[in-house]
């Protein structure tokens, strides 16, 4: 199976919402439809602080990843935050959310995306180990912290 990225579109909303749902469930983020809808929604409308790509065939994906956007004066101009990588239980372990985060730096790099950032429990040792393969690592010193409003 291969890992193969599209921009997500309102033409895929029906196709990426499930998937949506489907982490939060397992992840035990509890927001309401309609939350999940009205935060999708601008992604998939060409907003500029974000991008949503489904994985897989655009007709039935396997899974999604969504990177939001913004500026760092310390990485030298845009970098990213991975929000969210779902990849569907039944094809797990196949190398694919390996892939996508081998491949979609890459393609950002090539538009001017400077540091991907991404965000992992510190009990998820599967997840770790996924994230150093692909190239990620702890910063020395650095802790992510944040406020909700």
């Amino acid at each position: 199976m291969s890992a193969v990225l599209t921009l997500a579109t309102k033409d895929h909303f029906d196709r990426l919402l499930p998937l949506v749902a489907s982490f939060h469930d397992e992840a035990g983020i509890t927001l309401t439809d309609a939350q999940r809808e009205a935060a999708i929604a601008p992604l998939l409308d060409g907003s500029p602080h974000g991008a949503a790509y489904l994985i897989g065939p655009p007709r039935a994906p396997i899974g999604y990843i969504v990177v939001s956007f913004g500026w760092s004066l310390e990485f030298g101009g845009m970098d990213g935050f991975v929000d969210e990588l779902f990849v569907r239980p039944g094809v797990r372990k196949r190398g694919i959310a390996s892939e996508v985060l081998i491949a979609l730096p890459r393609a950002l790099s090539g538009v001017g995306l400077k540091a991907l950032h991404l965000e992992v429990s510190t009990q998820n040792k599967s997840a770790q180990k996924l994230y150093r393969r692909a190239g990620f690592g702890l910063r020395d010193g650095y802790h992510l912290m944040t406020r909700t409003f």
